[in-house]
């Protein structure tokens, strides 16, 4: 997902740790078209600034859209024999998944429809209903098919995009590789998605704010709420951060695969708590398609995906919130 909308309340990278037997590590950077920010504790002192950077190049070259050789981009230029690896495997795998449970509100083969709007990977195009009706015979999830090793299309004009999901995975990559290093307490951020294990060494969790749902850009942002995150993923996705003013008429970045045309809906912002940032990061943008009753909806009548929620939603020009019961104990509202 490529959004800002989240804060960071980490004071650990204004603080040092006092504790001997085991260093604050805190790394930070650029990658995948946005910043990170990661943190953890090592007994050895180990800096893995290199090896995490050698993880997102390794995604890139698998998973994104804006390097001509990578895997999806050469499946998108409809090559032939393009081999997968794991993590295009991954990822796909489990988007069809989210896109199957959701009745395809989260579908990665809306790149078309995405590209016509300026989001995407080409040049925006002049978009009128018949570009859109003509560019929605090729969105659908069940339009392209992982067949062993390869993928399989029903028309060339498919494409996929997987930026509504790829951050998320990064973060998960990343959390897997410091727990093969016997890491216990971390905190990855990778564009507002999420990841934490354990404590803080003053034995405190690890706390994230959400903002505010404002479309001013700047280095100051205002907190709606303050989330206290352990063993989890959060993933934020909102409409008002990526998009365009054209004609007195807003245009945001999140497309209703089954419209062809920006979500609308009075959902602002959809946080979404979950065990792994993958999913988290896919079910943020699911919901912010389906809007608020329908989200809610789904959330009650899917209580076995574990998942919690905070929406930010417009009630007749007045902000509201909605949080997911389980998740009222772990969230302070700021006023």
């Amino acid at each position: 997902m490529r959004l800002y909308q989240v804060s960071f309340l980490l004071l650990i990278f204004f603080s040092c740790c006092n504790q001997k037997e085991s260093e604050l590590i805190k790394i930070s950077g650029e990658a995948q078209g946005t910043t990170y920010h990661i943190a953890y504790y090592s007994e050895n002192n180990i800096n893995y600034k290199n090896l995490v950077d050698s993880i997102f190049k390794k995604i890139d070259s698998s998973l994104s859209t804006y390097l001509p050789a990578s895997i999806i981009s050469r499946i998108n230029s409809n090559e032939d024999d393009v081999q997968l690896d794991d993590h295009f495997i991954n990822v796909f795998t489990k988007s069809v998944s989210v896109s199957e449970i959701t009745d395809g509100a989260f579908d990665i083969t809306v790149a078309p429809v995405i590209n016509a709007w300026g989001f995407g990977f080409s040049k925006k195009e002049k978009v009128d209903s018949t570009v859109i009706d003509s560019l929605l015979r090729f969105v659908g999830y069940t339009k392209m098919k992982l067949n062993g090793n390869s993928i399989q299309k029903e028309a060339k004009e498919v494409m996929l995009d997987f930026n509504a999901i790829a951050q998320g995975y990064t973060v998960d990559v990343i959390a897997a590789y410091f727990e093969s290093k016997d890491l216990k307490d971390f905190f990855i951020e990778l564009g507002g998605e999420v990841r934490a294990k354990g404590n803080k060494k003053n034995k405190e969790e690890w706390k994230v704010g959400i903002d505010k749902p404002v479309e001013e850009e700047g280095e100051e942002r205002d907190i709606q709420a303050i989330l206290k995150l352990k063993d989890r993923s959060l993933a934020t996705s909102g409409n008002y951060r990526k998009f365009y003013m054209e004609n007195g008429q807003k245009y945001s970045h999140i497309i209703d695969p089954k419209t062809g045309y920006p979500a609308k809906n009075n959902l602002l912002s959809a946080s979404v708590v979950a065990g792994d940032c993958m999913t988290a990061d896919a079910f943020a943008t699911a919901f912010m398609v389906m809007g608020l009753e329908k989200a809610i909806n789904f959330i009650e009548a899917n209580k076995s995906l574990n998942l919690e929620v905070y929406f930010i939603y417009d009630d007749n020009g007045v902000w509201k919130t909605y949080t997911s019961a389980n998740l009222k104990k772990w969230m302070e509202e700021i006023d």
